[in-house]
């Protein structure tokens, strides 16, 4: 993506110290425009808002280049003020198309939320969660006896989905991880690979004695009777990152850590 000479940045930062702190500098330094009049988003934090910015603004297609100032940094570059025009135009991207979740309650309600890392199901009560498996309208697995499941993206692939045990995905593979957690019947199934247009749907086998909920990253819908999943056809949202510590180079690198 290519970035005028002078690119209009905005500036947006979460509400740790160290990120306002940051803010205050940048706009010292450089000139603060509006989101929507900006040719790159600035944002400054950790995952968890790099995440919050991209739910924000996703829709806006604008770039967004993140500067770690939190605890988990994956999805940002390091914190470094200096040169920064001249980092965000040797900038690479990395385009991200998130998943789609669409989630009905008992009580006939539904609710449709993205998901750039993951969607996951999770039970609410000490009772476990009994989910059946469609892919794209068959069923595939009759009954998983677990504590949930989740569908990650490749970018999502080494967050919750690899502490469950499930796979880290190359970013641009067309593959999305269906992943169970802590499953317990079957209890040898490890979960599976999926081409990224599959519709997954989790449908919940008695969800009054065992009820579940469903997330699309930080977006909770409680008392769910089905969730179906699938990559979003018409919203993609566009990473930079410096070139030595690019998005695909860093989840290759997982695959190799101790």
């Amino acid at each position: 993506m290519d970035l005028p000479a002078i690119p209009r940045i905005a500036f947006l930062a979460s509400n740790a110290p160290e990120a306002r702190a940051a803010l205050e500098s940048l706009m010292a330094v450089h000139a603060q425009h509006a989101p929507a009049d900006a040719d790159v988003l600035c944002a400054l934090g950790g995952d968890g808002f790099m995440l919050q910015t991209l739910h924000q603004h996703g829709g806006d297609g604008r770039p967004v280049f993140g500067m770690k100032l939190g605890s988990v940094g994956f999805l940002m570059n390091q914190y470094a003020p200096e040169e920064l025009v001249a980092r965000l135009l040797a900038s690479e991207p990395a385009v991200l198309r998130p998943l789609e979740m669409t989630a009905v309650t008992e009580s006939g309600s539904s609710f449709t939320m993205l998901a750039y890392n993951e969607v996951s199901l999770l039970r609410q009560t000490r009772q476990t969660a009994h989910l059946r498996i469609h892919l794209n309208g068959k069923v595939r697995l009759d009954e998983l006896v677990c504590d949930g499941a989740l569908v990650a993206t490749p970018a999502g692939s080494t967050a919750y989905n690899f502490s469950a045990h499930g796979p880290i995905l190359p970013l641009g593979s067309a593959v999305i991880a269906l992943t169970p957690i802590a499953a317990f019947r079957p209890r040898r199934w490890r979960g599976a690979l999926l081409k990224a247009d599959t519709e997954v749907k989790l449908e919940v086998i008695d969800p009054y004695k065992r009820p579940v909920s469903a997330t699309a990253d930080s977006h909770e819908v409680r008392d769910v009777v089905e969730v179906r999943i699938r990559e979003s056809r018409n919203r993609t949202v566009t990473l930079l990152f410096d070139p030595e510590h690019n998005l695909e180079e860093r989840i290759l690198n997982e695959q190799f850590l101790s």
